[in-house]
């Protein structure tokens, strides 16, 4: 952490390596926790990933030792009891859970699976602290925000929990309370997360590839997103902007009079889950239709908007009496800029046209394939996961998991993961999910497919990369006459001073040196500090 830092928050800069011992030590001794309570659960199968080096492996076992597996588990598959450990190890260890649900690369296919089907389910926190809460955050009794408040919440997860309540204008509103506490639980469970990718990426040179700090300072940020609810609140904003006067998809309207960053109150809306098929045609609504609207609201944020709801899993998703699908909770977004888009669109068109050498031209020309590797290889290699998915009946194919295919063959090609396409991964399989059990004869990427064509001939037409050019010129020639002053003064300051550079920058080109490779007793100096946390 830079010098600047530590005194801002008011330690002396003496105390700083004190500080950093400490919380190697608290790592430790959290760490040997984490090893037996996945040894509880017979998850320590997850050492036998390649690269992991045998210290670390023996170390985990002596931590083990003693360490009994449920027998309630013996029937349960690998994913299934991971599942259950990452729950029992806390909210920051569910998050990073889902987060593997879509790297089949890492942990396996059947392992990322299961873990798609993680619950984010808690026992619900007392009603006196709910209301406290409330009161807290908005300044008032809650008498004088509500006419009535549920004791009840109707949902309760790791972060928040939710009631129902009518405003003094006597308007039914959701309210959504962060749990007691949760910020503290969150930073701690993150700090040590982070402390391990580091670990594991001076440790296993074969894991930078994949990441892992990077893929921990995604689940940070959206974490970020979720403890503070005026975000949340701006997000639902956005999207119920994106799909104004839409008449197939309703964002409810955030009440910003009662919102704060610990409470965020909306609109209610109420409607059938759209997992529950037997209740959708009783009242009769069309689940072809509505997995067509699926595919149509889905293409639009993707793609139109770049701005797309990432929890997409039932029971956010409400269908309401005249069929229109309605949207809630608004914690996980993902964005993706216009490049990124272009690359995905082409993507998908060419795997749906089979035209392997157009995938491979689209990576290079992305930058996520280094120009030293061989695209007609690359090309090969999407055929090769392609074709078996693609041969399957129109109704099983599955885009996601051919998304997933690609990034576990990427790694013959030196191709680093990309946080925001593992997002969307996640969102289209469970996007998938959802409309296969609705109508299991639908594909709905074929049903998007059209709307995707349409969308490249509009944005890739030459009238478009012209509009697109005078824009990106015009934004040069605003920032033209700050980047001359800008360059006029370094210029200065060099012709008077030379070139420094700053003391932080120093320390840390000094300590990018020292831990580009950790020497072996490093490595040997964390086992012994695992062994000696568990005794």
């Amino acid at each position: 952490m830079p010098n600047d830092v530590w005194r801002d928050c008011g330690y002396p800069l003496r105390l700083a390596p004190i500080k950093r011992m400490f919380r190697t030590l608290r790592n430790l001794y959290n760490v040997a926790g984490i090893v037996r309570t996945m040894g509880k659960y017979d998850s320590l199968f997850l050492l036998q990933i390649n690269g992991v080096p045998f210290y670390i492996k023996f170390c985990c076992f002596f931590i083990n030792l003693g360490v009994q597996p449920n027998p309630d588990l013996a029937d349960m598959r690998k994913g299934e009891k991971l599942a259950l450990a990452l729950q029992n190890l806390g909210p920051g260890f569910i998050k990073l859970g889902q987060a593997l649900s879509v790297r089949a690369d890492l942990v396996g296919k059947e392992i990322a699976h299961d873990l798609t089907t993680l619950q984010d389910n808690l026992p619900p926190f007392e009603i006196d602290k709910a209301r406290q809460s409330i009161e807290d955050e908005l300044g008032k009794p809650l008498s004088e925000i509500f006419n009535s408040f549920d004791d009840e919440p109707i949902a309760a997860a790791s972060i928040a929990q939710v009631h129902y309540a009518t405003t003094a204008e006597d308007l039914p509103v959701a309210v959504k309370i962060l749990r007691p506490g949760i910020e503290s639980a969150f930073a701690r469970e993150l700090d040590l997360l982070h402390w391990l990718a580091e670990i594991v990426e001076n440790l296993i040179p074969k894991a930078r590839r994949l990441r892992p700090t990077g893929v921990i300072d995604t689940l940070s940020e959206v974490v970020a997103m979720e403890l503070d609810l005026r975000l949340e609140a701006a997000a639902g904003d956005e999207l119920q902007a994106n799909f104004k006067g839409d008449p197939r998809f309703k964002v409810p309207a955030m009440d910003w009079t009662r919102t704060g960053k610990r409470v965020l109150t909306s609109e209610r809306v109420s409607g059938v889950p759209v997992d529950e098929i037997s209740t959708l045609e009783t009242v009769g609504h069309d689940t072809e239709e509505i997995v067509a609207n699926m595919a149509r609201v889905f293409f639009l944020q993707v793609f139109r908007d770049g701005f797309f709801h990432a929890d997409l899993h039932p029971g956010n998703l409400l269908v309401n009496r005249d069929g229109v699908i309605q949207a809630v909770d608004f914690g996980i977004m993902g964005r993706l800029d216009k490049k990124t888009r272009y690359y995905l669109a082409e993507m998908m068109i060419g795997f749906l046209t089979a035209d392997y050498a157009k995938v491979a031209e689209i990576h290079f020309q992305a930058g996520y394939i280094p120009r030293s590797q061989s695209k007609k290889a690359f090309a090969q290699a999407a055929r090769a996961i392609a074709e078996p998915i693609l041969g399957l009946p129109l109704k099983d194919i599955s885009l996601a998991r051919l998304l997933a295919q690609l990034f576990q063959v990427t790694q013959r090609f030196e191709m680093e993961t990309q946080p925001q396409l593992l997002l969307l991964q996640k969102t289209m399989l469970v996007a998938e999910g959802v409309g296969r059990q609705l109508h299991p004869d639908t594909n709905m990427w074929e049903l998007a497919r059209p709307l995707i064509e349409d969308w490249m001939e509009d944005a890739l037409s030459p009238e478009a990369k012209t509009a697109e050019a005078i824009r990106e010129a015009s934004k040069l020639i605003e920032q033209l006459p700050m980047l001359i002053n800008d360059m006029g003064e370094s210029i200065t300051t060099l012709t008077d001073e030379g070139l420094k550079l700053h003391p932080d920058t120093l320390s840390a080109m000094s300590k990018s040196k020292k831990s580009a490779a950790w020497p072996w007793w490093a490595g040997a100096f964390i086992a012994l500090g695992l062994i000696f946390s568990a005794i």
